[in-house]
């Protein structure tokens, strides 16, 4: 499905991938999504942009030379005006500036930060690309799926209430909604109306020893079940089986260098 939603100031607008075995990584989603990969020149830094069906939906970059540290991992970027203005909203509201905004030839600027709670996020600010040319999109409830399109954003925080304010201070969240406020199951949305695109997860009673959290990105399925049995046939690993929700049925897992992302589809 061709991405019906107008962008908004805060709202999830790109992944990409950080992996240090760019080859393996396309030939896995490939494989998996039918993605196509179109790498770009040297001053890009051989940056990849995934395409579906010709839209583009995902980027990847290699792990840079002496880089032994970072994780396999897939980065969210929410959309700002002004790359610059948010990076220092953002450090002034507590957050770390991993990647301080930079310019990405005429396409956009980007930047990274570690959040409030410590979580990875991106900002894009829009140049010449806007971001995903194609999503799937949750509406009333239930996945309305266009298979290997990035449908559903999430953070998962041990630091709900201040990742709530610090999102909506920096990136204008003027509209969450509160889904649950239980003790045993904390949720919000980043939009009160579908398309919601996304949420937050108080994540404090799950989340591993030491670990911050962080988002996640759902990518639609037309059978959850099926693309798990891929992602193992392909190296891949499952992190949480398949498994059916009020919200259709998803499944966490992990690509073949050890990147963590999520799949998801109707019942």
């Amino acid at each position: 499905m061709t991405n019906p939603h107008s962008t908004q100031t805060g709202d999830p607008c790109w992944v990409d991938l950080y992996t240090s075995d760019l080859d393996r990584s396309i030939a896995f989603y490939r494989e998996l999504f039918g993605w196509t990969a179109e790498r770009a020149g040297a001053e890009f830094g051989g940056y990849v942009t995934f395409r579906k069906d010709g839209l583009a939906v995902a980027g990847a970059m290699a792990r840079m030379e002496g880089d032994t540290d970072s994780p396999e991992q897939w980065t969210v970027y929410l959309a700002s005006p002004d790359a610059k203005a948010a990076a220092a909203a953002a450090a002034a509201a507590g957050a770390s500036v991993v990647v301080p905004p930079m310019a990405v030839g005429e396409l956009g600027t980007m930047a990274v930060l570690g959040d409030i709670g410590g979580a990875g996020i991106g900002i894009w600010q829009a140049g010449t690309f806007g971001g995903f040319e194609t999503i799937g999109l949750v509406s009333g409830g239930q996945w309305r799926d266009h298979a290997g399109a990035p449908s559903w954003f999430e953070l998962h925080t041990r630091a709900y209430d201040a990742a709530l304010a610090f999102y909506r201070d920096v990136f204008g969240w003027s509209d969450a909604f509160t889904i649950s406020d239980a003790p045993e199951f904390r949720y919000t949305t980043i939009h009160a109306q579908s398309p919601m695109l996304g949420g937050v997860m108080d994540a404090t009673a799950f989340l591993p020893e030491g670990s911050p959290g962080g988002w996640t990105v759902y990518f639609g399925a037309d059978d959850v079940d099926k693309t798990v049995e891929q992602v193992v046939d392909l190296g891949g690993s499952v992190l949480s089986p398949a498994q059916d929700t009020p919200y259709g049925r998803m499944a966490s897992i992990a690509d073949s260098t050890g990147a963590r992302f999520s799949v998801g589809g109707c019942i």
